[in-house]
């Protein structure tokens, strides 16, 4: 049984934060699926990740290609990911399911705290997700670290 962390961005955009939790997912061994809402958003990570430094690179693909099974990290906007992940990782109000949550062996949120519409909607997957049974943590830098804050 798995669980969901939301990470509420306030001090780091998505793309300074989301390697961070790519390389320690994939040192956990777990393959991971980005799950987006925007097909042209998710182009955008894909060029971010492979414009990060050689030292940290992070083995990657868009969805639509000939070997996504094969990703370690899989970038899309389709609920089912091909590569068969371990890990999800939800950004930009990506949808989430309870029976996911619990299948998998982590859930990622990340929202940014800056938005007030993406506060609000990770507020309502809090609520329908620990309503559903999920375990759930939420983690805010608010204060220069990540800090878990809550947790249900």
């Amino acid at each position: 049984m798995g669980a969901v962390y939301f990470y509420h961005l306030t001090r780091k955009p998505l793309e300074h934060t989301l390697p961070v939790l790519l390389d320690k997912a994939r040192q956990a061994g777990w393959k991971i699926a980005v799950r987006g809402t925007d097909p042209a958003r998710m182009d955008w990570l894909d060029e971010r990740l492979w414009l990060g430094p050689d030292d940290g690179f992070l083995p990657h693909g868009r969805a639509g290609g000939p070997h996504d099974a094969k990703q370690p990290i899989l970038l899309t906007t389709e609920m089912q990911a091909a590569n068969g992940p371990s890990c999800v990782m939800a950004v930009d109000g990506a949808l989430v399911e309870p029976d996911e949550v619990n299948a998998l062996e982590r859930v990622c949120i990340l929202f940014d705290g800056n938005d007030p519409q993406a506060v609000q909607h990770a507020r309502g997957q809090w609520k329908a997700l620990t309503g559903a049974g999920c375990t759930a943590k939420y983690w805010s830098e608010e204060s220069g670290r990540w800090e878990m804050k809550s947790e249900a």
